[in-house]
C-alpha cells in the first residue's frame, strides 16, 4: 500500500514537472517573441528619431542661433541672446493700439499682429501675422543699433486669400 503511495505521488510529481516545464517553455518562447517584437519598435524608433534630427537640422540651418558669422556682428553688444532681444522688439510692435504698423493691410475682422518670428540671420526676419481669419507673411530687414534699438523695415509681404 506504502509503495502504491509513493508510486501515485511519483507520477503525481512527474505529471506537475511535466506542466510546469512545458507552461515555462511556452511562457520563454513568448516572452523572446515580445523582446523580438520590441527590439523592432525600438529600431523603427531609432529610424523615425533620426529622421526628424535631420528635418530639425535642416530646417536650423537658417536661423540666427545657429549661424556663428551671422553671431559675431553682436559679440561688441556683449549679448548673450540677440534672437530673443530681436524678437521681443519685434513684438512690442503688436503693443500699438490697432495694426501693426509693420503690417501694410488693414485688419479686416480684427487687428493684424504679427504671431511668428524666424530671424533667419543678422539682417533678415520672416514673420507670420493674421487678424484671427486672414494672415499673411512679411520679410524684414532688421538693424541692430549701437544703442540697442533695433530698426525694421518690410522688404516684402503677403496675404493669402481665404477660398470659401
Amino acid at each position: 500500500m506504502k509503495s502504491r503511495i509513493f508510486i501515485y505521488l511519483f507520477i503525481f510529481t512527474a505529471l506537475i514537472s511535466l506542466y510546469l516545464y512545458v507552461s515555462g517553455s511556452a511562457m520563454l518562447e513568448n516572452r523572446d517573441l515580445k523582446i523580438k517584437n520590441l527590439e523592432a519598435e525600438v529600431n523603427v524608433f531609432q529610424d523615425s528619431i533620426q529622421k526628424l534630427q535631420l528635418q530639425v537640422f535642416d530646417m536650423q540651418y537658417f536661423s540666427l542661433q545657429n549661424n556663428d558669422d551671422a553671431l559675431a556682428y553682436y559679440d561688441h553688444l556683449g549679448m548673450a541672446d540677440p534672437t530673443r532681444y530681436i524678437s521681443d522688439k519685434l513684438l512690442e510692435t503688436n503693443e500699438q493700439k490697432g495694426d501693426n504698423p509693420l503690417v501694410p493691410y488693414e485688419g479686416m475682422e480684427n487687428d493684424f499682429k504679427i504671431n511668428k518670428i524666424k530671424i533667419l540671420n543678422h539682417q533678415w526676419i520672416i514673420t507670420d501675422f493674421s487678424d484671427g481669419k486672414y494672415w499673411g507673411e512679411l520679410l524684414l530687414k532688421y538693424t541692430l543699433n549701437d544703442d540697442m534699438s533695433v530698426d525694421f523695415t518690410v522688404i516684402d509681404h503677403l496675404l493669402y486669400t481665404r477660398s470659401n
